[in-house]
């Protein structure tokens, strides 16, 4: 799910743009959810105060109050990694949105022409990153964790906790909800209670899963068979 923000003081350019990016979801076989904004002050405050993520915003820089410049710098504090397509009547301000590393910016009069087009790339690059992380978001807290860096994925209590070599990620969510949210190959229950990364296992040894930190975790009798055989299917498959 692509998370996108449309700001704009003006209702129907917001409708308008939301409405090409709707055409350009589909076009790209993305699902999307679009949140529009009409005021920047209200953006703001979702983002920072109420914990809303975004993977892009496209933001009118002409805005009353706060300008779309100065939004961009106090979302960038909240969400570093979001992408931000500018929209604005007035070229002058291209130096500045470069200086933001905007992903692109857009002249009003070109609306049509060049704003299918930057979506088409950001899409691709959200969908690519997304591939590859594993996204936490909460009231006031977001993270994201590559895959690569997960190690194990246990059970306690009600939460689900990401142990990485960083250390731990706790979030309210079942094993079954975040296995399904991962999604990949790479990931297979060990037992009830744990999912492991088989890039991270080193060894299946008298029902215990040997990982590459030296922790051993153990694999449950019904579980077990299917796991040897997932993780000779995968050793095969690297070497």
């Amino acid at each position: 799910m692509i998370r996108i923000a449309v700001c704009d003081d003006d209702a129907r350019m917001v409708k308008n743009h939301s409405e090409i990016v709707e055409k350009a979801l589909k076009e790209h076989g993305c699902t999307g959810e679009i949140t529009t904004y009409t005021s920047s002050e209200n953006l703001i405050y979702d983002i920072k105060e109420d914990g809303f993520f975004y993977d892009l915003i496209l933001l009118d820089i002409e805005m009353p109050n706060i300008t779309g410049m100065e939004a961009a710098k106090l979302i960038r504090e909240t969400l570093s990694e979001i992408k931000i397509i500018f929209i604005t009547s007035h070229v002058e301000y291209a130096i500045d949105a470069f200086e933001l590393s905007v992903f692109r910016y857009i002249p009003k009069n070109q609306i049509g022409e060049r704003l299918p087009a930057a979506l088409k790339d950001v899409l691709s690059l959200i969908r690519l990153e997304e591939d590859k992380c594993y996204t936490i978001q909460v009231k006031g807290r977001f993270e994201r964790i590559l895959y690569k860096d997960i190690m194990y994925i246990t059970r306690d209590g009600k939460n689900s906790v990401i142990n990485t070599a960083e250390g731990e990620s706790r979030i309210r969510k079942s094993l079954k909800e975040v296995f399904d949210e991962l999604d990949s190959e790479d990931f297979i229950f060990i037992d009830r209670g744990c999912i492991v990364n088989i890039i991270h296992v080193m060894q299946i040894k008298n029902s215990m899963a040997i990982m590459k930190n030296g922790i051993s975790l153990p694999v449950s009798r019904s579980n077990l068979q299917a796991v040897k055989e997932r993780i000779n299917e995968f050793w095969g498959s690297v070497i």
